[in-house]
């Protein structure tokens, strides 16, 4: 079944993938969260996190964003996939020069160390923001205690039929904070009337 797995799953995946999905939170999401979280327990969660390019990304926006404030805030983001090969590959964080070709140079410089000439691995400090866990997106419940504020699920749905697409959407409205937002992939679409969320922007949905 293991093996069964790993050859199904799509994995493709790549840093600044859906560039506007990261401004966004940059720009409004994390604005709005500073002001709501009060406890300063910042919960993101990215599902089908694949090989790590998205989660790693969210976490130097993070760091960036909160910059000597950082150490405030409890900000380490849940990243999980079905697939044992691409979280391995994740927690690892390293990356050619290649696939690392989209990040703006000043975050190379800041959350990367070079290996080699075609190999870049990412410090601990940012290593340390994600953790890293497989995880069915098809359990019947999902297990977290607390609500997110933030989840990414974008890419993974494309394959699904109609009604597992609308369960799993519901299920990711139950697991957000009031006022939480979800991320899903520009090639992925659901009817809007299936579910409680409020569209905001292409790909980008709020539990109201």
């Amino acid at each position: 079944m293991k093996v069964f797995i790993e050859r199904i799953t799509t994995n493709h995946t790549f840093f600044m993938r859906e560039v506007d999905h990261f401004n966004f939170f940059r720009e409004k999401v994390l604005p709005y969260l500073c002001k709501v979280v009060r406890n300063k327990d910042l919960r993101i969660w990215s599902a089908g996190c694949s090989s790590g390019e998205e989660p790693y990304t969210l976490a130097m926006i993070i760091d960036e964003y909160f910059g000597n404030q950082k150490i405030w805030w409890d900000s380490q983001i849940l990243a999980t996939d079905i697939s044992n090969k691409v979280l391995n590959k994740a927690v690892q964080g390293v990356y050619s020069n290649a696939a690392l070709e989209s990040l703006p140079s000043l975050w190379k410089l800041n959350y990367l160390n070079k290996i080699d000439k075609d190999k870049y691995e990412f410090k601990d400090n940012i290593k340390k923001e994600v953790i890293f866990r497989k995880f069915n997106l098809m359990e019947e419940r999902f297990p977290f205690k607390n609500k997110f504020h933030v989840i990414f699920c974008r890419n993974v749905m494309i394959y699904f039929d109609e009604q597992t697409k609308i369960d799993l959407i519901n299920k990711f409205y139950d697991s957000l904070e009031l006022g939480g937002y979800l991320f899903i992939g520009h090639s992925e679409s659901f009817a809007r009337n299936e579910t409680k969320f409020q569209y905001i922007a292409p790909a980008i949905y709020r539990k109201i």
